[in-house]
């Protein structure tokens, strides 16, 4: 059964860190691209960060360049998200994906787990 588990998120201070796992199962992440996606109430879903299934390159968006880090280890099957000097706007439902090109296509998401960044 191919799964993509979150975990690590919570309740932290604004200025504090967290750090989020995504585990895979099912499938071998080392061919796939990985990435976070975050959702806020009454947002669309936005890519926070992405990394090639190399690792060489990772590419994110401006609002979380500097405080986030993606990092992946294929052996352990596992894709990482670093955040640091988080703010109140980076609350949010934190999912992860997988993406590897075709043919065929294959892509897949996890659960989520929710950051609530707050004093």
């Amino acid at each position: 059964q191919v799964q993509l588990v979150e975990s690590g998120g919570g309740l932290v201070q604004p200025g504090g860190s967290l750090r989020l796992s995504c585990a895979a199962s099912g499938f071998s992440i080392s061919i796939y691209a990985m990435s976070w996606y975050r959702q806020a109430p009454g947002k669309e879903r936005e890519l926070v960060a992405i990394v090639t299934s190399s690792g060489g390159t990772t590419t994110y968006p401006g609002s979380v360049k500097g405080r986030f880090t993606i990092s992946r280890d294929n052996v352990k099957n596992t894709v990482y998200l670093q955040m640091n000097s988080l703010k109140p706007e980076d609350t949010a439902v934190y999912y992860c994906h997988a993406v590897r090109s075709g043919p065929p296509i294959r892509t897949y998401w996890g659960q989520g787990t929710q950051v609530t960044v707050s004093s």
